[in-house]
Formats: C-alpha cells, sequence, structure tokens
C-alpha cells in the first residue's frame, strides 16, 4: 500500500495509507493515541485483517506526527479531529470506526460529526476529556504560567509535550458531562492494570453514550497499549464481529 499524502488548508499535508474494500464491505478508519502514529501494532494489525478479509482499511497520521508534515507543538485536539474528518471523506460507503486512547476521545465526535456513516466503533483504552482528569491541578497551572509541559514519557524517549493551546482545545471537546450522540454498537476495550487511563473512565463512557448497545471489555493484566498477542487477537475478533453483521443505528429524532 503506497503512502500518499493529504492536503490541508494549513499548507500541511496529512500522511495516508489507503487499502479500497471489495464489494459493500465496510471501511476501518484507525485513529491514532497522543504523539503516536499508523505504524503501531495495533494500527498494522488491523491492515493486515482488513487485507485477509476485504474490508477496506485507513490509517493516517495527524499533521505534527509520523510522516505528516508540520511540527507537532504547533496543532491542538480541534485541529487532529479535523484530520480524521478529512481523511473519512476520502472514502466511499461505511466507516467503522477504531480509536486508541486519544484517539478514542476524537472517533467519540467524529462518529457525531458523520451521523450514519459511521456503523459501529471501537474505543481501545479510550481516554475523553483527559486534559480534564488527566492532569493534577499544579499541572494546570504550570501550562498556564508557562505556556507548555513537559512530563515523562512512560513509554521512555523525549519528554511528553503539552502545549496549553492543545490543552484549551481539549477542554473546548469535553464530552463526559453530557450524552455522547452515538446510536450505533460501541465496544470498549480496557486493560485493568491501565496505569494511564483509569478503569472509571471507560464506566463512564459506557454510561455517557446514548446507544443501547455499548459493550466494555476489561482485559485482565491488560496496560495502556493493550497490544500483546491475545490482546491484538481480541480486538480482530471484536471488529470483525461488528463487521460481519452491524445494523443500521437507530438515530434519535
Amino acid at each position: 500500500m503506497e503512502l500518499q499524502h493529504l492536503a490541508r488548508p494549513s499548507g500541511h499535508a496529512i500522511a495516508v495509507r489507503h487499502h479500497l474494500k471489495r464489494g459493500d464491505a465496510q471501511t476501518i478508519l484507525f485513529l491514532p493515541g497522543y504523539a503516536s502514529d499508523m505504524m503501531g501494532s495495533k494500527a498494522v494489525a488491523l491492515d493486515a485483517l482488513a487485507d485477509r478479509e476485504g474490508l477496506g482499511m485507513l490509517r493516517f497520521d495527524y499533521r505534527g506526527t509520523g510522516e505528516s508534515e508540520g511540527r507537532f507543538a504547533d496543532f491542538t485536539l480541534e485541529d487532529w479531529l479535523d484530520d480524521a474528518a478529512a481523511v473519512a471523506d476520502t472514502a466511499a460507503g461505511p466507516l467503522l470506526l477504531v480509536g486508541s486512547s486519544m484517539g478514542g476521545w476524537l472517533m467519540l465526535h467524529l462518529a457525531e460529526r458523520l451521523g450514519d456513516r459511521v456503523k459501529a466503533i471501537v474505543g481501545i483504552a479510550a481516554a475523553p476529556d483527559f486534559t480534564d482528569w488527566g492532569y493534577t491541578d499544579a499541572e494546570k497551572q504550570a501550562l498556564g504560567r508557562d505556556g507548555e509541559l513537559r512530563r515523562d514519557n512512560p513509554y521512555g524517549g523525549d519528554a511528553e509535550l503539552t502545549t496549553l493551546a492543545l490543552w484549551q482545545s481539549g477542554e473546548r471537546l469535553r464530552l463526559l458531562d453530557r450524552a455522547v450522540g452515538f446510536a450505533g454498537p460501541v465496544r470498549l476495550l480496557h486493560g485493568d492494570c491501565d496505569a494511564e487511563v483509569p478503569l472509571d473512565i471507560a464506566a463512564r463512557l459506557k454510561d455517557a453514550l446514548v446507544s443501547s448497545d455499548v459493550q466494555l471489555t476489561i482485559v485482565k493484566g491488560g496496560t495502556h497499549r493493550l497490544s500483546a498477542p491475545h490482546e491484538l487477537a481480541l480486538l480482530e475478533r471484536t471488529v470483525m464481529g461488528l463487521a460481519a453483521g452491524v445494523p443500521a443505528p437507530i438515530w434519535p429524532a
């Protein structure tokens, strides 16, 4: 699958990899996590699954990450949500959204935005509203004072950067204090040893969704990444279960 580039109004192109579907199959759109990209193990596993099963597959990097253009510090969650929407517009037919961590947050907004084009969604350690619960009061004060915050990266490497603009955009996108307006099937996968997104967040999201078909699967021993072989197998089974027989959602009047 060749790397393509999708131009954005900012002048920074998004890197995209697109497997075309066969027939009337759905297209999986994968939304990566914070400072992550489309070459992670979950995205690659789903790409291979789509290839085997004849599903469409869209992988992409947000502006400022991976193979996309731009500087990470120059973009916000709202920018990355717009990137996801632009990528979704390149696919024909129904979509199955899969979002990991921060991508799970953006996935929820994208599902609301796209309406009945989205047939089902899968959240992997979804992290809605992390700008609220994911920072201490002292860190929020430092953001306001310094305009940015650098924290140790739990996976090593460079420090994790949060800009004030990114944090403020997250506060505008908060959704756990309201009904999340997606009515189709929802599957949430969450590890009980996730040190970054508390299990309580998954429970709050389950309750906030208006859908009557929401299942929360708690993975014993699962960490935030949920990328061990048996966890990737669970993700694949979950996606195929939805793709095999997703009924049309009944949207509120």
